[in-house]
């Protein structure tokens, strides 16, 4: 299979943005794009995380529609995705599509530091519900 969709997942902090800007691709996309307001500032509103969610899915199903007469593509969302679940969905549009799914964890080896400023506490009960699947 020639289209490829790969998952980068980590907590924040982990690089997640920094190592999916390293992947080839056609398109990258990330929930925390929603967030940015046209000035390039990052504006989290948590009662609109959904929305961003729903927003990644919508851009990358657009996306891949738009790319689907081509024989080779490339597309990379970088989410937390600390649960199988919330991969899910992503999974679907893969099979609708013809898409081979990766799926990268990112780890904070290298000290990084959450730049969206998610407090520590949501950053360690993610860590503490991230599920693998190896």
């Amino acid at each position: 299979m020639k289209k490829k969709l790969i998952l980068v997942r980590g907590v924040p902090g982990s690089g997640k943005s920094t190592f999916s800007s390293f992947i080839t691709s056609d398109y990258h996309v990330e929930a925390d794009m929603y967030f940015m307001n046209p000035d390039g500032e990052y504006k989290f509103e948590v009662e609109k995380l959904a929305d961003a969610h729903q927003w990644c899915h919508d851009s990358v199903e657009e996306k891949m529609v738009h790319l689907a007469r081509r024989e080779f593509s490339t597309i990379v969302i970088s989410n937390t995705f600390t649960r199988e679940w919330e991969m899910e969905a992503y999974f679907q549009l893969a099979k609708a599509y013809g898409y081979e799914v990766f799926t990268v964890v990112v780890e904070n080896r290298h000290g990084g530091k959450n730049t969206h400023g998610c407090p520590e506490e949501t950053v360690e009960a993610m860590r503490t519900r991230f599920e693998l699947k190896l």
